[in-house]
């Protein structure tokens, strides 16, 4: 599978191998599978952005949607992964009590806040945590409060390979939904038509080369004729 590390996409014609920078041979490609973070969108929207509405709005949405479905199966998550690292020995692991008549909803709380907290400042790219992250962001982006932001080429990029009958799809360690977010409440407008698919960490880590396999079988493409854009390899 072709890959190209850049700040930006590239944009690529299909008829003859093209080098971009010296660095890389983009030979004729079918599909496009596209990072996020440094490739469509800025890191900083993301640093400064996403991760600090998270932190600042965390313990206030707990409480307010606590008794809801989505909250407990979201709790429920991040309680089995905390359970997991506890398990597999990682000591900056924090365990997520239970609510029980001896244990209140304050006290489970706070233990999500610390566990959230200690594994943004990590950047672990796990599902449970990806996954809450996206659950808060859902609002933020319903109630305006957040714009998805992207490169000033990108949308002509993605014209391009849609004119040149290309398919589209977006794989970041980000979960599914939040790509979604991303794209479809954007500054430049919904730009949710132009996918064919989304990927996320529930595929395959990033750097697990099995997982671009995966991607491709998928697709029902061989490897060779899919193209993949970020901007760390």
């Amino acid at each position: 599978m072709p890959v190209v590390s850049s700040t930006a996409p590239v944009v690529a014609s299909t008829e003859e191998p093209t080098v971009y920078n010296g660095a890389a041979t983009i030979h004729p490609y079918d599909v496009v599978v596209s990072d996020i973070e440094g490739t469509t969108t800025p890191i900083v929207f993301v640093k400064e952005k996403l991760f600090p509405y998270v932190t600042s709005k965390l313990a206030e949405f707990l409480k307010r949607n606590w008794a809801n479905e989505e909250m407990k199966s979201a709790v429920e998550a991040l309680r089995a992964q905390a359970n997991k690292d506890i398990a597999d020995g990682l000591s900056t692991a924090t365990p997520i009590a239970t609510e029980s008549a001896d244990v209140s909803a304050e006290k489970v709380q706070q233990d999500i806040v610390t566990s959230i907290e200690w594994q943004m400042k990590a950047d672990r790219k796990i599902g449970a945590l990806k996954a809450f992250q996206g659950y808060m962001w859902k609002e933020g982006y319903a109630d305006g409060n957040l714009r998805g932001e992207v490169y000033d080429d990108v949308v002509p990029a993605f014209d391009q390979w849609k004119a040149e009958g290309k398919k589209l799809y977006i794989y970041s360690s980000g979960s599914v939904e939040a790509q979604k977010l991303i794209f479809g409440f954007s500054e430049k407008g919904d730009l949710l038509h132009y996918f064919s698919g989304h990927y996320d960490t529930t595929i395959g880590l990033k750097v697990q080369a099995e997982s671009y396999t995966k991607i491709a079988t998928d697709i029902g493409v061989d490897p060779s004729r899919v193209l993949f854009l970020s901007d760390n390899i």
